[in-house]
This record gives C-alpha cells, sequence and structure tokens, in this order.
C-alpha cells in the first residue's frame, strides 16, 4: 500500500482543503483511500461535522459517527492552540510515541492509499520536546508540503522547505493552496517558489471546495486523471 503524509507551513494554510481534494481525486481514480489527522486542536464537538476530521470522513464516503471520529482523530483537544498547550490546558499529555504507532497501526491496516494529515506547521509542539516533525522522520512516508498564497508565504515555505531537506525528507511537492482574500496572486507565488523546488503545484478555490477530480485537476500532474476499470472506489 501507499501512505502519504500531508504537512504544512503553518496553521490554516489549507491542509484539509488539499487532503479533501486529494481523497476526491483519488477516489475518482478508482483507488481505495482512508485519511487520519491523529491530533486536531480547536475541536468542539457540538459542530464536529464542519470539523476537520468532519471534513476527511465527507470526502471519504463514510458515515458521520463518534466512532469514526475517535478512529481517525484519536487525540482531539478544544483549544485552537498549538497541541501541546491545547492538551496541558485540560490536564493532558500528548504520548509521541502513541501518535506514531497509531500511524504505523493505520499504515499497516490499510490496502490501499492512506493520507496521514498533520497538525499547524512542521514544527509544532506536541509536548516538552517533540514536534510534528519528529512523527514525520519517524514515518519516513513521502510529504506534501502545504503552504498559503498570503502576504509572508513565500519565506514561510522556503524555510520550512530547508528544514526538511536538511533531514533528508522525501518530498512529493509543495501545493500552494490560494488564499482567500490574499494581494499575492497565486500565479506569481507559484512561480517564485518554484525557482527552489519542484514540482510546485496550485490549488485555487474558486472551483469550490475540493476542487475538480479528474483530468483537470490539479493533482492529475502527480497522480493522473484516468479512472481505473470500474470507475471509483468506495473508501475503505
Amino acid at each position: 500500500m501507499t501512505a502519504i503524509f500531508i504537512t504544512g507551513t503553518g496553521t490554516d494554510v489549507g491542509k484539509t482543503f488539499v487532503a479533501v481534494s486529494l481523497i476526491r481525486h483519488l477516489r475518482h481514480l478508482g483507488h481505495h483511500v482512508d485519511a487520519i489527522k491523529p491530533v486536531v486542536s480547536g475541536f468542539d464537538p457540538a459542530q464536529a461535522a464542519a470539523s476537520d476530521p468532519g471534513l476527511l470522513l465527507a470526502a471519504l464516503g463514510l458515515p458521520f459517527s463518534p466512532e469514526q471520529i475517535d478512529r481517525i482523530s484519536p487525540w482531539r483537544f478544544r483549544t485552537a492552540v498549538s497541541p501541546d498547550l491545547a492538551a496541558r490546558r485540560e490536564g493532558r499529555r500528548i504520548d509521541v510515541e502513541r501518535v506514531i504507532a497509531f500511524c504505523q497501526n493505520a499504515i499497516k491496516q490499510h490496502r490501499g492509499i492512506l493520507l496521514i494529515e498533520g497538525i499547524g506547521g512542521i514544527m509544532v509542539p506536541l509536548d516538552e520536546h517533540r514536534t510534528i516533525l519528529d512523527v514525520m522522520m519517524a514515518l519516513q512516508l513521502p510529504l506534501l508540503l502545504i503552504s498559503g498564497s498570503y502576504l509572508g508565504s513565500i519565506s514561510h515555505t522556503l524555510t520550512a522547505l530547508d528544514s526538511l531537506f536538511r533531514r533528508d525528507m522525501n518530498l512529493l511537492a509543495t501545493i500552494v493552496s490560494e488564499t482567500p482574500g490574499s494581494d499575492a496572486p497565486l500565479d506569481d507565488v507559484i512561480a517564485t517558489i518554484g525557482r527552489f523546488t519542484e514540482p510546485v503545484i496550485g490549488l485555487p478555490r474558486q472551483r469550490g471546495q475540493g476542487g475538480e477530480p479528474g483530468a483537470r485537476s490539479p493533482f492529475a500532474r502527480l497522480f493522473g486523471s484516468r479512472p481505473a476499470p470500474g470507475g471509483p472506489q468506495r473508501s475503505s
């Protein structure tokens, strides 16, 4: 099977938007897809369907339920701060080794393509000493780095890329998810980042949440565009 880790240059750059778009594209191609987001902060149980785990479940075509939320996102915290602080405010602590083991078990159990969405930026703290980058290094999966197109995103992206390259991480692509309302043109941001790394793929927002699967999807460049015989598959 194949597993891909989706990380970002920071918070609210569009990791879940990209994950949802990629899930739809891969399902359109006929792949069996699943997704997990092990750690979530800012989770409101009263708005769970609109949360990141809820959006992932909807894209996967899976029923929304507390059991499914627990399955894909076992570490959930109410406060929208870094995971270490969110856990501390609830009198809890994130066991990073358990997070790694959870991801490894999910990789072993799923028979298709598994997407693992990280939290925050590539070095957001999970406990007193370790960050989400430590999880990524332990898993050694191909990465998608998600950036926005806001003012300052180019510097943030190049800084994140430097951190990943210094650790010999396997970067599949950098995805620039268009930042709504930004004065920085998406194409200009893509072109500038593209001088330092490749491939760089832009994901516009104007077509709505999830983008457009198939040949016109930005992901066709990485994963192809022709559905497998038998058509799209239900996630497993």
